[in-house]
């Protein structure tokens, strides 16, 4: 198994509290698909943002990440239970999941051991569901100054697994019965300083700031202000979701 490359830990709590939420109506789409409403398990679940959504669903939710910080950063619910684990390797039985989810991690795994893990652990009819998000759009000026930090500045400190996500997974197998969903976005209405916390929580623009001990937000400051107006002003965010689901 190739080793856990952990991008998040040292900033787990940052992470989450500036990521967008998914839309409800994947995880009821989702459940609607899978062949009961038992339990759910939720591979990668950094801090737990789809794992609680899905025990709205689920009457059980087992959500794993090799990570213990963003483990210890997940919000507590009463039917979701936390593993330290990978996604190649669950404490899960054998045939007892109905609904297999990833959330804007696949592209971390060992992915033929992952979906070799996920085959043993779902039911007959069980469903896997693997989704993701690129690059937000807010207008084409605020948009602009992002392509050109995201570019520009960042290339060189993106792991090279990010190359899937841009790709929407097209270039990672998926061999399971495709089921059709809805087109899906995320939506936030955010001010400035909300959307420069999300753009800090790329771990590209953490790496760069390691690397070279400055903040590559600060020199794009101006930029970003003259470019969204008003900082206090509220406008939306948008991520079109990439999603694929299968039995």
């Amino acid at each position: 198994m190739s080793s856990f490359k952990d991008h998040f830990s040292g900033h787990a709590d940052h992470y989450r509290a500036a990521r967008p939420l998914y839309p409800a109506q994947l995880f009821s789409a989702l459940a609607a698909h899978a062949p009961a409403t038992a339990l759910a398990w939720d591979a990668g679940c950094g801090n737990g943002q789809a794992s609680i959504a899905l025990a709205a669903h689920f009457d059980t939710v087992h959500a794993s990440d090799p990570s213990a910080p963003q483990i210890a950063s997940a919000e507590p619910h009463p039917r979701v239970r936390y593993e330290v684990a990978p996604a190649e390797r669950c404490s899960l039985a054998d045939h007892s999941v109905d609904l297999v989810t990833v959330a804007q991690a696949l592209h971390w795994f060992d992915v033929p051991r992952f979906h070799a893990e996920a085959r043993r652990v779902l039911k007959p009819a069980g469903v896997i569901a693997e989704w993701g998000y690129a690059e937000c759009s807010v207008s084409p000026e605020v948009d602009a100054v992002c392509r050109y930090l995201y570019g520009d500045l960042l290339e060189a400190y993106w792991p090279a697994e990010r190359r899937h996500i841009e790709r929407a997974y097209d270039d990672l197998e998926f061999p399971f019965e495709r089921l059709a969903m809805p087109e899906l976005a995320m939506r936030v209405d955010w001010d400035l300083a909300q959307y420069l916390a999300y753009l800090a929580s790329w771990s590209a623009l953490q790496r760069y700031r390691s690397a070279l001990g400055i903040d590559p937000l600060d020199g794009l400051r101006a930029r970003f202000e003259a470019a969204w107006g008003d900082p206090g002003r509220l406008r939306a965010v948008t991520w079109l979701l990439f999603v694929r689901v299968g039995r």
